[in-house]
Order: structure tokens, then sequence, then C-alpha cells
């Protein structure tokens, strides 16, 4: 009997390591580029390959198409040519994702994060056309996002081997909770799938997705990554071990009824957040601080 030959896993086309990127604002509310800057090179050097810009970690709900542009820009000139950035474009309206999406092209983004539109939730045949839209919008490749917890609407594993066939679609960014449907895709061959749960990590690296996008990344970059190092180089076991140290944090920024943006900023001091969210309150930031501060003493 002959086994078939297995499809080869797509590479990481924006790296393997990616941070959610927090969007820092100045104390009256006000867009921080400077400290954008910083940060985004802050990342790089502790270990993300690439970073991604005004997705929900960066409050694009609640920042302007002209702050987007503005940011973008700013973390090139601090980051640099190589360092791919993706850009979150999605929205509720096709036309206005497509605009968001030349904008981004414009301002030099490498990649285009899009979310299924949210709220309308519309059947698979109106998702399909609308990540094709997109992506015919641009030379820019597309990260799908496939988050149905957030915007009610799964992108069906069927629909994403469909939206392969499309030259710009090259990767998913996976929320969907669903190991079984996540492999069938990536046994596929066909994107790179990154992981955009941090409990889901190291479970989907070792069936194949290329990565991680992660908001966890933006406190504990360096921790993050060590984990697929130690799973590349072979030792499974300190993968594993490595792993298991993150989780607290995780559960913590991520798991704890405050969204990842209200977690991170907490940590980092990043400025405000901006309405309808709220800053953490002090038994909330005191667990976190614990948390992050036992992660770091374990892995110095």
């Amino acid at each position: 009997m002959t086994v078939p030959e297995a499809p080869a896993t797509p590479a990481a086309p924006f790296g393997r390591a990616l941070c959610a990127m927090i969007t820092p604002f100045t104390a009256d509310g006000e867009l921080d580029l400077d400290a954008a800057g910083t940060h985004a090179a802050g990342l790089v050097a502790d270990g993300c390959d690439g970073l991604v810009l005004s997705g929900t970690t960066g409050e694009s709900p609640t920042t302007t198409d002209v702050e987007k542009t503005a940011l973008l820009r700013a973390v090139r000139a601090a980051v640099g040519a190589g360092v791919p950035l993706v850009a979150g474009v999605g929205s509720a309206d096709t036309r206005h994702t497509v605009e968001l999406a030349r904008q981004a092209e414009r301002a030099g983004a490498d990649g285009l994060l899009v979310v299924t539109p949210y709220y309308s939730r519309p059947p698979q045949p109106a998702v399909e056309a609308h990540f094709r839209r997109v992506a015919d919008a641009t030379g820019v490749p597309l990260m799908l996002y496939d988050i149905p917890g957030r915007t009610g609407t799964r992108i069906e594993p069927e629909t994403l081997l469909r939206l392969a066939d499309h030259p710009r679609i090259v990767a998913v960014k996976d929320c969907a909770y669903d190991l079984l449907g996540s492999a069938k895709v990536i046994g596929a061959g066909s994107l790179a799938y990154y992981s955009g749960c941090e409990e889901l990590n190291l479970p989907l690296y070792s069936v194949g997705a290329a990565g991680y996008v992660s908001t966890v990344a933006n406190v504990a970059p360096r921790q993050l990554r060590a984990v697929l190092d130690a799973f590349d180089a072979g030792d499974t076991a300190e993968a594993a071990r490595l792993n298991r140290l993150t989780i607290p944090l995780a559960e913590l920024m991520m798991s704890s009824g405050l969204p990842g943006t209200v977690t991170a900023k907490a940590l980092l001091g990043a400025g405000p957040v901006r309405e309808p969210l709220q800053p953490a309150g002090r038994e909330a930031a005191d667990g976190l601080r614990k948390a992050y501060e036992e992660l770091l003493a374990a892995t110095r």
C-alpha cells in the first residue's frame, strides 16, 4: 500500500512569533506615537518576528482611520523595513474594509488582518465574497481572522479551503477553539495558521501551525517565543514545561473577565484605554503584576 505524501506545511509568511500590539495613548487619551514606536522596537528586540497593529488589542473599534495610518507609519519608522507589520483593517462594512486595506497598503503594511464581518452574521457565501473583495482590492497578502465568539460567525473550514485558492489569502489567525477543524485546514497545507489564543499556541504549533499572534506577547515576548524555539529544537518536554510557566499569566490576562487590552495596559502603564473599556481595578492589577513577576523569576 502506498501512503500518500502529506502536503508541505505552509511557511510562516509574517514570521512565527507575532505580537498583537496595544496602542499607547497619552494621559488625555490621544494617540502616543512616540510610545508606540518605543514599545514596538522593544518587542522586536525581545524576539517578536512581526507586529499586528490596529487589531482588537490595539483598540481598533475606537481609533480613527487617520490614527490607524499614523500608527502604522510611526511603527514602521521605529522598527525599519525588515519587520513584518500586519495592519488590522476589519470592519462590519465591506466597503469600509476595502478602503482601510488600501490606506494600509499606501502606508506600507506587509499584511492585512481581516476579521469576519461582525454582528450582521452573514452566511458563508457572503463571508467568502467579503474576503475575496478585500483580497482583490490591494496587492498585500491577507491574514483572515476567525473569532466567532466575538463576530457571531465562524469561517467554516470548507470556506477557508476555498479561500486558499486566492493568491493573496495566505494565513489565518485562529480563535475558533476547534482544534479538529483547524487541524483539517492545516493538514491541507493551504494556509499558514497562527494561533490567536495563548492556550492553543503550542497545541496548534505541534500539528503544523506557523506560529501565533499574541496579546500576552506585549508583556512576555521572550517567554512565549522560547516555547516555539524549544519545540523547533526537538525538545518537546522543554517546550511543554516553558508553556506551563506562561499559563497563569495568560489566564489572568485573557480569561479573567477583562479584555486583553485592559490587562496588557495595566502591566505596561501604556496610558488609558478608550471607552467603553475601563482600566483594571487595583485588585486585578495587583494579581496581574504578581503573576508577571513570578513568570519573570521562573524564566530568568
